[in-house]
């Protein structure tokens, strides 16, 4: 049920404001014309944006910087703080890496026999 009032409340406030409008542009036309009373019309929505925003920002407080966690030397660990700070950059790392296996599958062969060497197989 208040998913349905504030819906009907936002509805209300809709046609409010474009009642608002429409007698604005009523009210200025016969003293500018058309032309300035449409331009009166949008500087006025364009004003109520502006004043909006500024009191939006004006309510937000920025966060806290959280104390980083501290750091670890395990490559797995590095390399999802990497993808957690810089996720962007990792996915074009990613797609280059697998541009390259795609091209020479030597390279992705040689680069899992690197992680796997030296381990035992896992047991079943």
């Amino acid at each position: 049920m208040g998913a349905v009032a504030t819906s009907a409340m936002a509805a209300c406030a809709a046609v409010t404001v474009i009642a608002l409008a429409f007698a604005e542009y009523a009210l200025i036309e016969t003293y500018i014309g058309r032309a300035g009373a449409a331009a009166c019309v949008a500087g006025t929505a364009a004003l109520m944006i502006g004043l909006g925003a500024v009191m939006i920002t004006a309510g937000a407080r920025p966060k806290k910087p959280a104390a980083p966690p501290p750091r670890s030397d395990a490559l797995v660990d590095r390399a999802l703080e990497f993808v957690k700070e810089k996720p962007v950059v990792a996915i074009a790392a990613a797609l280059a890496a697998g541009f390259l296996a795609v091209r020479n599958p030597g390279y992705l062969g040689a680069a899992v026999r690197s992680f796997v060497e030296g381990q035992e197989p896992p047991r079943r």
